[in-house]
């Protein structure tokens, strides 16, 4: 009888990792995150500045659609050392009597206002037409990511630029008139 316990302890099979296994195994794992990380910030970086920039074509569209549908000047006010904007007398949609003013540099978006360039000053007017009275480049960033919005004074349009990223300075700067 006791034969047969021998016989099962040296049949089992070890289920517990070795120390060995494990400083391979967490090399392994550190090693990948070494890779992910940065991918993965980069990856955020992009898609926050993405957003900033459509969240501001959108906003642009808004506030020429509200000139057209009141047949009077809508004007969006830009605060570079802020990172925001105002649809000047505007409603807030989401505070209740508070002006539409979004601030780039707070979440989801952490981007930042880097440069402007709005015919002189800080300030783009639709008028009762939906035409603005300049045209218009916003340069908005995220760590190394960013991105340029567009309006043409022409035909009102904004768009993100086509170059999709660029490096700018990290310093605000206020470009000259178009």
């Amino acid at each position: 009888m006791g034969h047969g316990k021998n016989e099962r302890k040296r049949g089992r099979v070890s289920a517990a990792f070795t120390l060995l296994e494990l400083v391979i195994v967490v090399a392994v794992l550190g090693t990948l995150a070494a890779v992910a990380v940065p991918r993965y910030a980069d990856f955020l970086a992009e898609q926050r500045v993405a957003a900033a920039a459509r969240r501001l074509v959108a906003d642009l569209a808004l506030a020429q659609r509200t000139a057209k549908m009141a047949g009077a000047p809508q004007t969006v006010t830009f605060n570079v050392a802020a990172d925001r904007y105002t649809l000047v007398g505007m409603p807030d949609p989401d505070r209740a009597n508070t002006e539409y003013t979004v601030v780039l540099s707070a979440d989801p978006y952490g981007a930042k206002i880097t440069a402007i360039s709005l015919g002189g000053d800080n300030a783009l007017v639709f008028d009762g037409y939906g035409v603005p009275d300049s045209s218009a480049s916003v340069f908005v960033r995220v760590g190394e990511r960013a991105k340029s919005v567009s309006l043409d004074a022409d035909s009102g349009h904004a768009s993100i630029g086509s170059g999709s990223t660029v490096l700018l300075p990290p310093e605000p700067v206020e470009l000259p008139p178009v």
